[in-house]
């Protein structure tokens, strides 16, 4: 590997595409190709980065094996980077497995990072726990990583501590991956340190008891489910309480129902208000009573090991088995596209396609949830077809951490 080549790989491993591109951006050769398309991924366009990357793939030819398998490696990065999720995962297995043999390990240690990080985008956290337990015993006697792959590591254990709601778990992998970019010294993955421990300190949901309404941040929320508090989760469809969680998930009609008897406690909720606000009517007549009594039945025995729901002469009461409060953990921002919102959240640009793998819910689906928050100014496309593309900005304030859909812990 010559001077320049050398240089130019200094240059991206410290964040500097700009110093990279002014060694290699007029050479041809493979080596020179490949490190252009990590620069111009760095730079945003990803675009032209895979098709210098696939270029230098190609000239590498196949008795390079090594540095076929790393340009894949930096390809399946760009397709994580621009959120094209549906990427052939078997490559990049492939490619990894290749790296392994020929000694490679931090490369390869890279590769399944990629891995682990586009499970945690999709939500299956228990994949990439499991991978992430699997790299972490691989390397006990392997060479530590590298400080920004250390930093890259730990932003992915502390990914997966935030979704699970382990806000000291998290709290202590964002130390560490802070003092790992630090030492890295890469301003890029830095701010994404900083960026992710904020959402520890920002509002992630709101609790509603007795009649009153509070913000409660990651810590908080935790604190909550494993309290002796009967919480009916706003924000995953589900019941908890004493250690058992009863999801409502697939039944709408049960969970609006139970937040209903909830928020009202320890009071009781009439007929007519639950008719009015479960059913969608304004109109209640026998019909609906007889109905209402049919649902009160379903969730009271749906409930029956945390709960009690008493009828009362103008309507019905909730009362917990245990001695303790009720709470509804509402979502900090009511939104009936919340998820869509909390994946476009992260600043990158996202495909719907990659949105109906993330919620796990069909792409028409999602198409119709984009184009009516469009509508409503909340989010915007660029790019037509295939290439299309939505962002939203930020929700000021607020962590998303509850509106992304992975169930709780015992969901």
């Amino acid at each position: 590997m010559d001077s320049l080549i050398t240089a130019a790989a200094r240059a991206l491993a410290a964040g500097d595409p700009l110093g990279a591109l002014k060694r290699v951006a007029l050479r041809e050769d493979a080596p020179a190709l490949a490190l252009r398309g990590i620069a111009m991924a760095q730079l945003g366009e990803f675009a032209r980065a895979k098709a210098l990357l696939r270029r230098a793939a190609r000239l590498f030819g196949a008795k390079e094996a090594v540095a076929r398998a790393r340009c894949v490696v930096a390809e399946a990065e760009i397709a994580l980077a621009s959120r094209d999720l549906g990427w052939p995962t078997k490559a990049l297995a492939a490619a990894r497995t290749t790296l392994e043999t020929y000694g490679d390990l931090a490369n390869a240690a890279h590769a399944r990072h990629l891995e682990i990080r586009r499970l945690l985008l999709i939500g299956r956290l228990d994949e990439a726990e499991r991978g992430l337990d699997r790299l972490e015993l691989d390397r006990l006697d392997a060479a530590p990583l590298p400080p920004a792959l250390k930093a890259v590591h730990e932003l992915a254990g502390a990914g997966i501590a935030l979704r699970r709601l382990h806000a000291k778990a998290a709290r202590t992998r964002l130390a560490a991956a802070a003092r790992a970019a630090r030492q890295a010294g890469v301003p890029a993955l830095i701010a994404e340190v900083d960026e992710v421990s904020a959402l520890l300190d920002a509002p992630a949901a709101r609790a509603i008891s007795r009649g009153r309404e509070r913000s409660l941040r990651l810590a908080e929320v935790e604190a909550l489910l494993a309290s002796r508090t009967l919480v009916v989760d706003a924000c995953r469809h589900a019941v908890h309480g004493g250690g058992t969680t009863i999801a409502l998930t697939t039944r709408p009609m049960l969970f609006a129902l139970a937040r209903l008897l909830a928020e009202a406690w320890p009071a009781d909720v009439a007929r007519d208000v639950l008719i009015a606000q479960a059913f969608h009517t304004r109109y209640a007549d026998e019909t609906h009573r007889a109905r209402l009594r049919v649902e009160i039945g379903r969730l009271r025995a749906k409930l029956r090991p945390l709960a009690a729901i008493s009828a009362t002469r103008d309507g019905f009461v909730l009362a917990p088995r245990s001695v303790g409060e009720v709470a509804v953990l509402a979502r900090p921002v009511e939104e009936p596209h919340a998820a869509v919102l909390a994946l476009l959240a992260d600043g990158e640009a996202w495909s719907s396609s990659a949105l109906a793998l993330a919620l796990g819910a069909s792409q028409r689906t999602v198409q119709r949830a984009l184009e009516t928050l469009a509508t409503a100014g909340k989010v915007q496309s660029l790019g037509h077809g295939r290439a299309r593309r939505w962002l939203a900005p930020p929700l000021p304030g607020f962590a998303t951490t509850l509106l992304l859909p992975v169930p709780l812990p015992g969901g």
